[in-house]
Formats: C-alpha cells, sequence, structure tokens
C-alpha cells in the first residue's frame, strides 16, 4: 500500500520524503562532480531501432507512423561512443533504462542509470574516477564518507580494496579459476544450480561462480580482469587473450557499477556482434544483436575510451540505508492489483 499510494505514505512518514529529498541531492551532486571534471552531459534516444550495451530482454514497441517496431533502451552506452567517434571526449547521460527482467530487492524493470565515457582513458583512469565520485558525491551528501548500512559500518574513501575476479575467488572460495579443469567447473555449477545459456562455457561458468563471493565485498572493493566471454563491448586484456579489461566495484555485498576499456576495433567488434548472434540461436534471450549502424561509425575511427555506469538506485540506497530497491524509487514497478 505504501508503494501504490506513495502520496499518502510521503504524508504520513517523513522519513520517507527525506529519503527522496537526498535522492535529489545525490543525483545533483553527480552532476556537480562530472561537471567539474569537465564532462558535458547530453541526451539519447529512449526509443531504438536497434536495442544494444547491455545483456539484457529489451521492451518492444511499435511506431505506428514509421510501421517498424522499436525497443526502450537497455543502455546508453553504443549512443554515447558514437558521440565520442564524433570528437567529444567526455560525455555522461543520468536517465532511465528499461531491461524486461524479473523483480526483486536489487531490481526494477525501469531504473536510473548514469553513464560517462572519456576518451584517451582506460579502465584504470575509471577506477579512480570511480572511488572519487563515490567519495565526492557521499561526502556533499552526508558530510563524511562514513556510512551506515544496515548494521554495517563502511567507508568510501579512496583508496579501495582491489582484486581481480580470479584472487577474489581464490581468497573467499578456496579454488584457482586457471587450474580448475572444466569437468570440475561442471560440477560446481550443478551442485550450485546454475546454468549457462547455449550451453557450457568456462568463462561465463567461473563469472556465474563468482557470484558466492560477493556477500563478502562489504568494504568498498574493485574487482577486476573478468573473463572475456563476460561482455562483447570491452578490449581484450593487453596481457591475458583470455580476459578482458573489465572492473565492477562492489558495496555492501552487491554490484554498484560496471566499467571497462572500450572495444574500438570495428574488426574485433563485428565478430564478437556475431558470436552474440549464434547465442541467440541458441536461446540466449540476453544476447546482443548485430548492430550494423554502430559498425560503421567504429570504421571511422573510435579513440581508445573508458566507460562507466553506475545504477542511481543502488547508490541512493547505500546512502538512505534502504535495503529494497523500491524504497528508493518513487513510484517502483509493480504487480497489477487484484480488483
Amino acid at each position: 500500500q505504501r508503494y501504490r499510494k506513495r502520496y499518502l505514505d510521503l504524508l504520513m512518514n517523513p522519513e520517507v520524503k527525506k529519503t527522496f529529498e537526498r535522492r535529489s541531492k545525490i543525483i545533483s551532486e553527480i552532476r556537480n562532480f562530472l561537471d567539474e571534471q569537465e564532462f558535458l552531459e547530453v541526451e539519447t534516444p529512449t526509443l531504438q531501432p536497434i536495442y544494444g550495451g547491455a545483456a539484457a530482454r529489451p521492451f518492444k514497441t511499435h511506431y505506428n507512423v514509421l510501421g517498424k517496431d522499436f525497443y526502450l533502451k537497455i543502455s546508453d552506452e553504443l549512443y554515447l561512443k558514437r558521440l565520442i567517434i564524433g570528437g567529444f571526449e567526455k560525455v555522461y547521460e543520468i536517465d532511465h533504462n528499461f531491461r524486461n527482467e524479473g523483480m526483486d530487492k536489487s531490481h526494477n524493470p525501469e531504473f536510473t542509470m548514469m553513464e560517462c565515457y572519456w576518451a584517451y582513458a582506460d579502465y584504470w583512469d575509471i577506477m579512480e574516477l570511480t572511488e572519487e565520485l563515490f567519495a565526492y558525491v557521499t561526502k556533499k551528501t552526508l558530510g563524511t564518507t562514513k556510512i551506515e548500512w544496515q548494521g554495517k559500518k563502511i567507508d568510501l574513501k579512496p583508496p579501495w580494496k582491489r582484486l581481480t575476479m580470479f584472487e577474489a575467488i581464490k581468497k573467499y572460495l578456496g579454488w584457482d579459476p586457471e587450474k580448475i579443469t572444466d569437468s570440475e567447473l561442471k560440477k560446481k555449477l550443478e551442485k550450485k544450480g546454475k546454468k549457462i545459456v547455449g550451453g557450457f562455457n568456462r568463462g561465463l561458468a567461473i563469472a556465474a561462480l563468482f557470484e558466492d563471493v560477493e556477500p563478502n565485498l562489504i568494504q568498498p572493493t574493485i574487482i577486476y580482469d573478468f573473463p572475456k566471454e563476460t561482455t562483447m563491448l570491452c578490449k581484450i586484456h593487453r596481457e591475458k587473450d583470455y580476459l578482458i579489461e573489465r572492473f565492477e566495484p562492489y558495496i555492501a555485498g552487491f554490484e554498484v557499477a560496471n566499467a571497462y576499456s572500450e572495444l574500438n576495433d570495428p574488426h574485433k567488434q563485428r565478430e564478437f556482434f556475431k558470436r552474440q548472434v549464434e547465442m541467440k540461436k541458441a536461446g540466449d534471450n540476453e544476447a546482443h544483436p548485430m548492430d550494423k549502424d554502430f559498425l560503421e561509425a567504429m570504421e571511422y575511427g573510435m579513440p581508445p575510451t573508458g566507460g562507466l555506469g553506475i545504477g542511481i538506485d543502488r547508490l541512493v540506497m547505500l546512502l538512505t540505508d534502504q535495503d529494497n530497491i523500491r524504497d528508493v524509487i518513487l513510484f517502483p514497478t509493480l504487480k497489477p492489483k487484484n480488483d
């Protein structure tokens, strides 16, 4: 009832109103930080002829005047990269994304995302930017970098702890991703009840099993160097060709952002798109479609780029001590009410 009649919730519960006032302050300070770093705020289409930029199932709609199906954006990524190709060196966007997926305490199908892209930077630069952004916003909003979330005392002051995904698995789960055999990985997946869509894949199996590490990552921790199969928009690792230059920061046991050195080779990008098309044929509903227009844009020349996406709702959860995403979205998605 609180979510369905938010107006009464706000009237009856002053602390709820304070949560949403703080949410607005958080978003304002994200803008202030990025503006001070000379990023340019831009806008990209919400309705897109080809969805992309993430592994997600889209919402589909229809343009009557064009006689074509369109999709609600699942990410800003491919349009923001077009702007990098067009000569902008620092761009960002804060807006709603839409992913046709389940709902739980940390997921809402319509959610707020900040994505930024920085030409001539890589994931090491973006790691520092991420730490600075979180600390800046927290200090400006709360007056300190120290927070308490669900009884856990957390300090967002840089520098944060950094572990590769393989190091984190060895530390917290006790097995070595580089030495484990495929048969042993399959047994672990079966034991955990995890399945890889489209059949067994070593990199995706390791990433799926990494999920058991996440509850241990309470203090800010950057997990970096992912298996290359986990995304097809990221640059291959400069030293290990079975990895990509990707990282995710974790706070309070859950992921709060996603970032990487962006892939800027159109020939490799085309091959990765082709693999995604095959995965979609094999039944992966979240596989990325072929985007020929984006590939053409890349062929004109995309500089080395670092990119970052931050889930605003999860950041607000952290800074308002809420453990349910519905408590930081004014009008969250709900199941239809039975009349």
